[in-house]
This record gives structure tokens, sequence and C-alpha cells, in this order.
């Protein structure tokens, strides 16, 4: 029952801000992280943003000074604010959700992602 679901992508021009919602439903475990990853057309899945558990963030080097990411522990929701956005950020942005029961390994969930497009 496990659901992460998206929001806030679109179509924006060049030097515009968006923010992206995650918001996560039917975890019962602890999360112990969460992030956002992108994929661009023919390349490969990176991290975008990531946030642990005591508010550690870790962020590409691409996007550094750009994009800020936060959570509500309450609410089990990740945003991530993107502002001056480039070209090069155009791509599909998936939430994702590391949780860990106790006794048991750890496992990630994934939302279906959401489309962010940056027009020159």
């Amino acid at each position: 029952q496990v659901q992460l679901v998206e929001s806030g992508g679109g179509l924006v021009q060049a030097g515009s801000s968006l923010n992206l919602s995650c918001a996560a439903s039917g975890i019962i475990f602890r999360i112990t992280a969460m992030g956002w990853y992108r994929q661009a057309p023919g390349k490969q899945r990176e991290l975008v943003a990531l946030i642990i558990s005591g508010g550690t963030t870790n962020y590409a080097d691409s996007v550094k000074g750009r994009f800020t990411i936060s959570r509500d522990n309450v609410k089990n929701t990740v945003n991530l604010q993107m502002s001056s956005l480039k070209p090069e950020d155009t791509g599909v942005y998936y939430c994702n959700v590391e949780v860990q029961a106790q006794w048991r390994p750890k496992a990630n969930y994934w939302g279906q992602g959401t489309q962010v497009t940056v027009s020159s």
C-alpha cells in the first residue's frame, strides 16, 4: 500500500523557479532518507538531492546553490525547490523514500515521476 505521489512539474522558461512535492502514504516503518532523482532522455538516472534522518542534505554539484530539499517528518512529504532553472535541468524527476523496519534491511520506494521541461 506504499505510494509516492509527485506533483509540481511543468514547462517553464530558463531562469524560472519550480517547486516539486512528494507525498508518501502507507509507510509504517521509519523513513531513513528521502530524495529526488532525475533522468534526462538517453541518460542515466542521477541523484539530485537527498535528505537523511538528522537533517543532513546532499546535492548534485550541478544543482548546488539553486535547489533546496526539505521534508516534513509529520506529513511524510519531501519538497524540492528549484530556482534559476536551466535547460539541462530538463528530465523526469522521481521521488524516492528509503525505509527500515527493525531487524529488517532497508527498502526503497519510488514515485511515478513528474516531468520538468525548461526551455531556452
